[in-house]
């Protein structure tokens, strides 16, 4: 057993009496602590300790009851030269024997353990794991504070061990996420001794390697912006997982489904079309799919002003029409009088012609106006491919 120095030791104790052997439970029992060497008769000084009163040498007393079999004893006061083998004896009338087979060694240190951190369940993103930080109490009347970074103020429960010794324990379950992989756990236990006057600590830290599906995918493309027919674009597909990506896929767009087209982290090709790629990355705990990248070649028209424009003139048209609408509807029906209704009617007829003509010249110019736009991209575009090297190094 390991114990620690100002601190105290419970030593779990209980015997058997041999077969043919009398003990006699009714009449008082003693027990004694020998070290070193059993046969103490020849060196009466390893006798450290006799319940009977008559030898106390080291600070030990019996809290087991010793007619019930029950030898355990609290070591008190520890110092490091109490490092030795001891030998447990009971006395009880006729019935005298020492433990020599069983000897049980002591070691008392300066330091304290470190605590244990375990994980029980699958660690990966979305399970559930149980984590518990415990420390060994060899002294269960002054238990060591458990702390760590996971909860404050956690609650400690002390547990007794199937061999009689004592373990102190905290413990958290938590839902593990891609966020906790590479998380550090830091557990400090804090050992009184001294009669409680003084701290020892020791500290144990546990790195997270938690298992996730691919995260954060994303595409990038070389050379960027407008590219040339014929030349040759490099498509590269990153990601983060654990483990990490076991396959890479391109997809091009389509109007129907998605094409695959090829398979790798890195994809080139000569460029004959413009399009739309995406990559979809995947392990073994699932897969992502990355943000869609255009790719547009020089010389193309723009389509994003064409339709500006386009949309322009449609409103434009729209809003003459709605205009002469109006304006026929709250015109008066034509009524039966003479020559000054004619006259007056007339004169609106040819306003309305008026407007009609005006109509027609701005539909003609707003769509001279598209055509010029549209003439203008074009020579933009061969402008910048005519001003473009024709080979590349």
């Amino acid at each position: 057993m390991e114990a620690l120095t100002g601190s105290c030791l419970q030593i779990p104790c209980n015997f058997r009496v041999k077969q043919g052997k009398e003990f006699n439970s009714t009449t008082t029992t003693f027990g004694v602590w020998i070290k070193n060497y059993p046969q103490f008769g020849r060196n009466p000084n390893n006798v450290i300790f006799n319940s009977s009163g008559t030898v106390s040498t080291y600070p030990m007393n019996f809290t087991g009851d010793l007619s019930q079999k029950n030898c355990t004893t609290l070591f008190s006061s520890l110092k490091t030269t109490y490092t030795d083998t001891y030998y447990f004896r009971v006395e009880n009338e006729a019935f005298r024997a020492t433990a020599a087979c069983d000897p049980l060694q002591i070691t008392v240190k300066d330091s304290p353990p470190k605590p244990r951190i375990e994980i029980s369940g699958d660690v990966k993103e979305k399970e559930s794991v149980s984590i518990s930080c415990s420390a060994s109490t060899p002294c269960p009347h002054s238990p060591p504070q458990l702390t760590w970074n996971l909860q404050p103020d956690s609650h400690h429960t002390m547990e007794e061990n199937t061999d009689g010794t004592f373990t102190t324990r905290i413990q958290k379950s938590i839902t593990l996420s891609h966020e906790h992989d590479g998380f550090i756990i830091t557990c400090s236990a804090r050992y009184p001794v001294n009669e409680e006057k003084d701290v020892k600590t020791s500290e144990e830290r546990k790195t997270l390697s938690v298992s996730y599906a691919p995260k954060n995918t994303s595409v990038s493309i070389s050379p960027s912006g407008r590219v040339s027919a014929g030349s040759r674009v490099n498509l590269t597909c990153s990601s983060r997982a654990k483990p990490p990506v076991s396959r890479f896929t391109w997809f091009k767009t389509s109007r129907d489904a998605p094409i695959k087209v090829s398979e790798g982290d890195f994809y080139s090709f000569n460029v004959t079309d413009e399009g739309v790629y995406y990559c979809v990355v995947t392990n073994q705990l699932g897969n992502q799919t990355s943000s869609e990248i255009h790719l547009t070649i020089e010389g193309g028209v723009d389509h994003l002003l064409l339709g500006a424009v386009l949309g322009g003139i449609i409103g434009i048209i729209v809003l003459i029409g709605l205009v002469v609408f109006v304006w026929r509807l709250k015109s008066p029906h034509p009524t039966a009088h003479q020559s000054q209704v004619r006259t007056h009617q007339t004169t609106r007829c040819g306003f309305v012609i008026i407007w009609n003509q005006a109509a027609s010249t701005i539909t003609s110019c707003l769509l001279h106006l598209f055509f010029y736009v549209e003439s203008a991209c074009w020579r933009d575009s061969d402008n910048r491919r005519r001003r473009r090297p024709l080979w590349r190094d």
